[in-house]
């Protein structure tokens, strides 16, 4: 049965399998078949889309990042090859394929017996990201169940955490009764929520770093088209600093400019179409909500109703926003000088910094687009995922070597930026590889507690949130924002 399931994933792919499922969930909720077909085609067209201007994009930028590496000539031994080898490893072992057919089916149970209110199996892709952890802890110690019981674990906490967000993202993003659940994507809500109070004493809640900021103040130089340009002008500027006075250098330099703005031109257009896959969704959850409330008393329902829930999206439908792009973008040359400065890292960050605006999503919601935070934000825990990273490459290396691909040739020990630079996933991955009890308690008794907390307090919760992201100057989404 796993085998033919991950056949059937590996001939169909994500683009046709994922559309299916958000046509069965949309049947589901009773929308109507034409309306579950057009979300179904908007679904597979966004993914489609997401995937050529990537795999476009992404052989330039890795090309001038080596550049830059090669002109420091510092040389780090974990080298960054990108997730999508972590994605194929998932796909690969007997843990990974378990968790993907029975995590689905406890993802909808988890949400009918409201342990949850995200309901994460319409977001059935990025399951590869619990998967490649299971993968991993059963490679390192050879136990199915404690493997197994690892994913598990990690989707509970990663539901959490997707709840303790929702309402900020789905205010912020535009998208109704939505929310990100992605285990790679989703723990940046921690640093966000308890860094926030430091970065206002340091006055970071007042500077208007902002887009709609950049284009008032530097009219068509703050347009994201522009902005990429020149981010791309000086990244490529970086990558080619021996060698400034050759034709050739200029014509890598503009040519990267140029493709970055038309990443940061192109991705919000596909963003809006991938987006509209999940209004329908979105729009009946909202009917269920407030079924039975006044209008006037709508909003109110909408912020405290034990009702409401949230369809778990593709991360990939705040990529394009401007101040998520951005800041994302930005982050791209600090975090490879960062790489090379920070004492006992071993990490070379190079393929998956392309998937940096995925990963400052939560970060973005959650400070109102303040981009000076979410650079803040990204320094200090993507600097500790480093570290998480370089500890966790002779493991992820051995689990993709056994379960994925060939690795490259030349290349010891690999990692996925992405996948592996997360703190907090590598502190329960070490608890549970330990397999000593006592830690792995502590880490149930801390997700019991949060559990507790969200269902206690919920309504508290997401109120804090809003004032905490009031704080931030005068922005709440651009134009460009997601509508629809």
């Amino acid at each position: 049965m796993l085998e033919t399931v991950n056949r059937i994933f590996q001939i169909f792919g994500a683009s046709v399998v994922v559309p299916l499922m958000i046509f069965i969930v949309a049947l589901c909720l009773r929308v109507k078949p034409k309306t579950a077909m057009m979300s179904a085609f908007y679904a597979g067209v966004g993914l489609t889309g997401f995937g050529w201007i990537i795999q476009a994009f992404t052989p330039t930028i890795t090309k001038i990042i080596r550049q830059m590496v090669s002109i420091t000539g510092i040389k780090l031994p974990i080298v960054d090859i990108g997730w999508q080898a972590g994605s194929l490893a998932s796909f690969g072992s007997t843990v990974g394929l378990s968790f993907f057919v029975f995590g689905l089916i406890a993802e909808v149970l988890l949400f009918a017996l409201g342990v949850t209110k995200i309901f994460m199996a319409s977001n059935l892709w990025n399951n590869f990201g619990f998967m490649i952890w299971g993968t991993m802890c059963y490679y390192v110690t050879h136990n199915f169940w404690l493997s197994l019981g690892l994913s598990f674990f990690m989707l509970l906490y990663a539901l959490v955490l997707a709840e303790i967000q929702a309402d900020r993202w789905s205010d912020y993003y535009g998208v109704k009764n939505a929310s990100v659940a992605s285990l790679h994507n989703i723990e940046q809500v921690i640093p966000a929520i308890l860094l926030d109070p430091l970065w206002n004493l340091l006055g970071f809640n007042k500077v208007k770093m902002t887009p709609e900021y950049f284009k008032n103040k530097l009219g068509v130089f703050g347009e994201p088209t522009t902005l990429g340009a020149l981010l791309g002008l000086l990244i490529g500027i970086l990558g080619n600093l021996t060698s400034l006075g050759k034709l050739q250098a200029w014509g890598q330099i503009l040519t990267v400019a140029v493709q970055l703005s038309a990443v940061m031109t192109i991705f919000p257009l596909i963003t809006n179409v991938f987006s509209k896959a999940f209004t329908p969704l979105a729009d009946e959850i909202d009917k269920n909500t407030h079924k039975n409330a006044s209008a006037s008393k709508a909003d109110a329902v909408a912020a405290t109703s034990k009702k409401r829930w949230f369809l778990g999206v593709d991360d990939g439908v705040g990529y394009g926003e401007p101040a998520t792009i951005i800041a994302g973008v930005i982050l791209i040359p600090i975090m490879v000088v960062i790489a090379f400065i920070l004492p006992g890292n071993k990490t070379l960050p190079i393929v998956d910094l392309i998937s940096l605006p995925f990963m400052v999503e939560s970060i973005v919601a959650l400070t109102r687009g303040n981009i000076l935070k979410v650079i803040a934000n990204g320094i200090v825990w993507f600097s500790l995922g480093l570290y998480a990273s370089s500890w966790l490459g002779t493991f992820y290396t051995g689990a993709v070597a056994h379960y994925g691909v060939a690795l490259p040739a030349g290349i010891v020990l690999i990692t996925s930026f992405n996948l592996m630079a997360r703190p907090l996933n590598a502190l329960v991955f070490a608890a549970f590889v330990s397999q000593n009890p006592l830690y792995i308690g502590l880490a149930i008794l801390v997700y019991l507690a949060l559990l507790y907390g969200l269902r206690r307090y919920r309504p508290q919760i997401w109120q804090y949130l809003d004032k905490m992201s009031a704080k931030n100057v005068g922005y709440s989404g651009s134009n460009e924002k997601i509508t629809y």
